[in-house]
């Protein structure tokens, strides 16, 4: 099999400054470097770490600088995507020497060629609010950027979901009018996954001919209650991430994985056989 191309997926990491805990309960910095070191320990190793948003809780300095100190661990290169919880000004100011976080002036969206897979990061936010919205101009530069290699598999990622979960908390506050990126991605068959965060699970549906992937937060978890009803909560569930994983014969095949450590491996089989 020739050369395989392998994107991790890290979301919703909501790191708070000083020790604080978010929600007074969730310990997202541990949680982060819990992730961290799963990933630098995965063989073979992802080439490259996308993060579909929230990455801060507040969308405070001091908080993007504790992420930039634990990012800093990563052995591979990273790319970022704004979620509800940030800011892009403050983003933008903790990494400078981030390129891709400066491409646009006005929205964080990027386009990375570097790879087998290119990839292209949408800016899903509405400031001061929680729901996603990507407006004429954010769509029109997608359409634009898509057009220009064809052939070239693609991965677009936004951190809000761009379908309703049946959460209903969190479909209230999932990217609104999305048919406007399903009718750009409709057009593009190279599109292999769309990307995305905010709902704290993974959780797929099949998407403007493409598959939307959400991925599980690095931390805490939301509720999986279907009850439209349902409040607002979430839960200490093992944390997860995707791994993105790209050959010319197969495209994209999506798995998940875990971030916690359990016991194993263990062997199917003994020098007998299969073990009775």
């Amino acid at each position: 099999m020739s050369q395989q191309f392998i994107v991790a997926q890290i979301s919703d990491l909501h790191i708070k400054a000083g020790g604080r805990l978010s929600y007074r309960k969730v310990d997202t910095l541990k949680g982060l470097y819990n992730a961290l070191e799963r990933l630098n320990a995965l063989v073979p190793q992802p080439d490259v770490v996308v993060i579909t948003g929230d990455l801060v809780d507040f969308g405070r300095a001091d908080e993007y600088a504790c992420l930039k100190e634990a990012l800093s661990e990563l052995d591979m290169p990273y790319y970022l995507v704004p979620g509800n919880h940030d800011n892009r000004q403050a983003m933008r100011a903790a990494f400078p020497e981030l390129d891709h976080l400066h491409q646009q002036p006005e929205f964080v969206q990027w386009c990375i060629e570097d790879y087998p897979v290119r990839m292209i990061g949408l800016d899903s936010t509405v400031p001061g609010a929680p729901h996603g919205e990507l407006c004429a101009e954010r769509l029109a530069w997608l359409e634009s950027t898509l057009s220009q290699r064809p052939n070239v598999p693609t991965l677009v990622m936004l951190h809000h979901p761009p379908f309703a979960s049946g959460i209903g908390h969190m479909d209230r506050q999932r990217l609104m009018d999305s048919a406007g990126l399903a009718a750009v991605i409709s057009r593009h068959p190279q599109v292999e996954r769309v990307l995305c965060g905010h709902l704290h699970r993974s959780i797929q549906q099949r998407f403007a001919g493409s598959l939307a992937c959400c991925c599980p937060g690095t931390a805490h978890q939301v509720v999986l209650d279907i009850d439209p009803d349902a409040p607002a909560h979430f839960v200490l569930e093992p944390p997860g991430y995707l791994l993105h994983v790209w050959t010319p014969e197969q495209a994209m095949i999506t798995h998940m994985g875990m971030i916690e450590h359990f016991d194993g491996p263990y062997p199917f089989f003994d020098s007998h056989g299969l073990i009775d």
